[in-house]
């Protein structure tokens, strides 16, 4: 059964309780719709698991398999697809994981391949790897463009790594099997690896394709961080491909160290016992997504705006504003409202914010007033 929508369920004045990032960066005055943070009560079956844990002292070194197997039930049920428990690995978080399995396929100066405009961690990370990342465009509908992804490879050069973001943040774009397939084809031709960030799946409409359940030699970071709200409770999984197991089997025996295992109670608690939780998240979210559709109708009609199939963010095209580059410095200044600016995000970001959804909408819908009331006084 469907529980009643944690969208709904907390008061600005409760959110403003909170001392995690989305709450504390700007004023008080400001209304923060940016970083991916949702705005809602933690799951009862993961406050259960961290409330448990600390009641007998619980709070250790990670051990086990469980959260592995909690992983491969939920995707078994919600994807028909199960990944291999013995071919899975612990690691701190997503981002680190991804930087260990970079190091594991690749050599040290290897150039890095994204479909841009992407998460800007992806380009943070690579960098201070002291790597070069080569951007693959997406196409106008925010696809994978093969064209574009083939020119990348063959700039990047055989050895390189393609980290491929699905699904996409910021646009929200599902990946298709066919897109996926027609990556890999390219991507083994170039003699380019491929690692996969797949930390979103969970918060998908379409059917989510596993990246791995199409190419036996990736390797994915998956975790239950983004879709139960478990930002401050590091720990992800790194699961390898039957032709990649090698490759993680060299992973280092202390990057297993760095996972919290609070982290990896709550993560598995979410998996195994959050799927009513999170279907009424997923139900909140397409009220939100109608309901913004409607607003910027309504308050911003030059905005556009293509709804994703996955993640709770809204990557908006405001150059017809006429604000530039950055309107969410505009958006910020005169409308003490925080998205996040879509120059980070690499070439394709120009003109462009992202809205973070995850939101009661009382909170979206003083957002976009606020949005417009600071485009108007831009314009004025």
């Amino acid at each position: 059964m469907t529980s009643a929508n944690p969208l709904r369920q907390l008061t600005l004045d409760q959110l403003r309780r909170r001392t995690s990032m989305k709450w504390r960066q700007y004023p008080e005055d400001v209304l923060p719709v940016w970083v991916a943070e949702m705005d809602v009560p933690l799951a009862e079956p993961v406050a259960r698991a961290i409330t448990g844990a600390v009641a007998i002292g619980d709070t250790g070194y990670p051990s086990g398999t469980a959260y592995a197997e909690a992983l491969a039930e939920f995707a078994k049920r919600r994807w028909d697809w199960e990944p291999a428990v013995e071919r899975t690995a612990i690691v701190p978080d997503v981002m680190l994981g991804v930087v260990e399995m970079l190091r594991l396929v690749s050599h040290r100066d290897a150039p890095v391949v994204v479909n841009c405009p992407v998460y800007p961690p992806f380009y943070q990370f690579v960098t201070s790897l002291g790597r070069t990342v080569v951007e693959a465009p997406l196409d106008a509908s925010f696809r994978i463009d093969l064209a574009a992804l083939e020119a990348a490879f063959a700039r990047a050069g055989r050895g390189a790594v393609y980290l491929l973001c699905n699904p996409h943040n910021p646009t929200g774009t599902v990946h298709t099997a066919a897109e996926l397939e027609g990556a890999t084809r390219l991507a083994r031709a170039h003699g380019v690896r491929v690692v996969a960030d797949e930390i979103h799946a969970p918060l998908t409409t379409e059917r989510f394709v596993p990246y791995l359940s199409v190419a036996d030699d990736g390797l994915s970071l998956m975790s239950a961080t983004k879709a139960w709200n478990l930002a401050g409770l590091k720990a992800a999984l790194a699961v390898a491909g039957p032709a990649a197991a090698g490759d993680l089997a060299r992973l280092p025996e202390e990057v297993g160290h760095g996972p919290s295992h609070v982290g990896v109670l709550a993560q598995t608690a979410a998996f195994r016992e959050g799927g009513g939780w999170l279907d009424a998240v997923l139900e909140g979210l397409a009220e939100n997504r109608r309901l913004l559709a409607g607003l910027l109708a309504e308050h911003l009609p030059a905005v556009g705006w293509s709804p994703g199939q996955g993640t709770y963010l809204a990557w908006l095209d405001c150059r017809g504003l006429g604000l530039g580059d950055d309107p969410a410095r505009t958006f910020l200044k005169r409308g003490r409202v925080a998205v996040n600016s879509g120059i980070p995000f690499g070439t394709g970001g120009a003109g462009f914010v992202r809205m973070n959804l995850a939101t009661s909408p009382e909170v979206l819908t003083e957002a976009v007033r606020r949005m417009a009331s600071a485009w108007r006084a831009a314009s004025s």
